[in-house]
């Protein structure tokens, strides 16, 4: 297996790499391909590692279990 990181790719490798896991960007597409591509340009630039691109948006989400309890509809 191939190192993926920064150091040892070039950005031209890097931006392989991105587009080989993200598949398909060009085809049929209903318009998220240029920002997920997006979402990995701080990797293909060489500012962050990849892993640290996808703790950053893992991060983003947070479970419905944290959050207030919902008590009834607000509409009644």
């Amino acid at each position: 297996m191939r190192s993926i990181l920064i150091k040892d790719t070039t950005r031209e490798e890097r931006a392989a790499i991105v587009a080989e896991a993200i598949g398909n960007t060009e085809g049929a597409c209903d318009g998220c391909a240029p920002g997920i591509i997006r979402m990995y340009e701080d990797y293909i630039e060489g500012r962050l590692e990849l892993r640290e691109v996808n703790a950053a948006f893992r991060a983003g989400y947070v479970s419905g279990g944290e959050g207030p309890e919902k008590t009834g509809c607000e509409m009644m």
